[in-house]
């Protein structure tokens, strides 16, 4: 991204290219073999499918998984476990492929996920299930980083775009098919076919990856981190569960609150010493003053926090205020789904011909942060359906620009010898906003929703509510069913609202920032270790 001339950009941590450290007359840099783009690619996207998939799938399978096996109580331990493995690993998996190359640790993450799956769907109590859940979520944190990552082997950061805009498309389409697929996967099979499917895609994925990527040429150096890589699994884990817990299992004014952020501090503190410390750290923190990198890492969690703390309520406000049908609610996300397919795909192609993309980052977080207000202002005024049609489609067409564009200016910023190290990154700090932004939008609706109740009430049980939706209202009056509706309104503004307040500092994030060309190569990588 981002464009005057490469000398201009701040660049101080980059580090030297082997042809400054080595004489040319005794290392004469090689460019890597360039494998076939289409083998590679198609592989990349049925990860990227699977990855996508199955965070979400396994929800429309939930309520037969617990007929068949029992343990209620624990049943947001099945998506909670996965969550905690997948996003605590995405670093580590990208450093590793770093040193060890991208199409080792792609089979690895692949061979781990579909033996969590085969495990999942082979588990007998819910334990199990958990267990076996969190083993899949190890390997899916490799599966979105490596895909992405894969790319910038294979392809010139110019023409990245174009590639980047299809991984959009697949993860719209995945999360649109996802619960579509696990009902009647669940309706015409069984839920652990929810699972299975897994295996042959998997299977298919790895054989294209291991066909199209090549093993690098360059010998690991240094040791891995791996003591920096648990202080940041820790601090993420207590985190996460912070955000899970906080106003289910005690108050968010609570002594186990205050706990359990202290300690994520200290570990955090302890995470930053230490990798200020290592030979070769998980993610080296002078990387932090590229402003490019800087910026660009916390715009993608800013982008998650905001899309996913609003449209994850969506769904309610048009069943709950609107009165749709389930059905006919999931259809109103269909615009987003389009907008991200035009724009990725479009804007991607235009994005390689023109070398530069910061135009276009721009203005799909500009479009993003106009849909979310615009979000905000309709469930104020009770807007019908149709202008809810039109922000959807704006929020999707500023997704297709915003998140492949973002990518491609972290990976353009960075050495080639990190392009797994800033992938992993990026994509950890989007699995993190978005854990921070659903807690912080169920957090305000829980709080309004609370308030508006107790003038109400009416003995209208606000968790029983919040928690199953339709299903807890099956016996209300009509005055209550009114009541709650209007309730429910008043609380998703206030989560719309703080979605596209955190979607405008984003946009303005990125103003200030220097545009640089799109390289038009892939760099080799450097031969020497990379030192501070």
């Amino acid at each position: 991204m981002l464009n005057t001339a490469k000398k201009e950009v701040s660049m101080s941590d980059t580090p030297p290219s082997a042809a400054a450290v080595v004489p040319d007359a005794i290392l004469p840099p090689i460019p890597p073999p360039k494998p076939p783009l289409r083998i590679v690619m198609a592989g990349a996207l049925l990860a990227m499918a699977l990855a996508a998939l199955d965070s979400n799938i396994v929800n429309t399978a939930l309520p037969r998984i617990v007929g068949d096996l029992g343990g209620m109580a624990h049943l947001t331990w099945v998506v909670t476990a996965f969550m905690l493995t997948s996003t605590t690993t995405t670093p580590l998996y990208g450093k590793l492929s770093d040193t060890f190359g991208r199409r080792r640790m792609f089979v690895v993450s692949i061979l781990i996920f579909l033996g969590g799956s085969l495990l999942c769907g082979l588990a007998q109590d819910m334990m199990q299930l958990i267990a076996f859940r969190a083993i899949q979520g190890l390997g899916a944190g490799g599966l979105l980083v490596l895909a992405q990552a894969s790319v910038g082997d294979v392809v010139s950061p110019r023409e990245r775009p174009r590639y980047q805009g299809l991984f959009t498309g697949t993860f719209a389409l995945a999360s649109v098919a996802g619960p579509l697929l696990g009902g009647i996967i669940t309706q015409t099979l069984s839920w652990r076919w929810v699972f299975y499917v897994n295996l042959p895609i998997g299977i298919l994925a790895m054989v294209m990856i291991m066909a199209g990527l090549k093993k690098p040429n360059t010998p690991r150096i240094q040791p891995i981190d791996y003591a920096g890589a648990a202080l940041l699994a820790a601090t993420t884990t207590v985190l996460l569960l912070l955000l899970a817990w906080g106003g289910r299992e005690f108050p968010w004014a609570s002594a186990e609150t205050a706990g359990m952020a202290a300690l994520t501090l200290v570990l955090g503190a302890l995470f930053i010493w230490r990798e200020l410390r290592a030979a070769d750290p998980l993610i080296r923190l002078s990387l932090f003053r590229n402003p490019i990198f800087a910026r660009g890492t916390a715009v993608g969690g800013m982008m998650t926090f905001a899309m996913l703390g609003s449209t994850v309520f969506l769904p309610l406000y048009f069943q709950l205020v609107l009165g749709m049908e389930p059905a006919v609610a999931g259809a109103m996300l269909l615009p987003q789904v389009v907008g991200m397919l035009l724009t990725s795909v479009i804007g991607g192609q235009i994005v390689s011909r023109l070398g530069k993309n910061k135009a276009f980052l721009l203005a799909g977080l500009g479009l993003e942060a106009v849909a979310l207000a615009s979000l905000a202002a309709f469930a104020y005024l009770s807007a019908p359906p149709l202008y809810f049609l039109v922000s959807m489609g704006l929020l999707g067409m500023g997704m297709g620009m915003g998140m492949p564009n973002l990518t491609t200016a972290v990976q353009n910023a960075v050495s080639h010898r990190e392009l797994g190290a800033a992938t992993g990154a990026v994509t950890f700090a989007r699995a993190l906003g978005a854990s921070i932004g659903v807690a912080a939008s169920g957090a305000i609706l829980a709080a309004r929703l609370s308030a508006s109740f107790a003038e109400i009430g009416g003995g209208i049980d606000v968790a029983a509510v919040t928690e199953h939706g339709l299903a807890a209202m099956t016996n209300f009056s009509p005055a209550q069913h009114l009541a709650v509706a209007d309730a429910y309104r008043s609380a998703l503004t206030g989560c719309f609202l703080l979605s596209g307040v955190v979607m405008t500092f984003a946009f303005l994030l990125v103003i200030g920032l220097p545009e640089v060309m799109l390289r038009d190569q892939i760099e080799p990588d450097p031969v020497q270790p990379l030192v501070d």
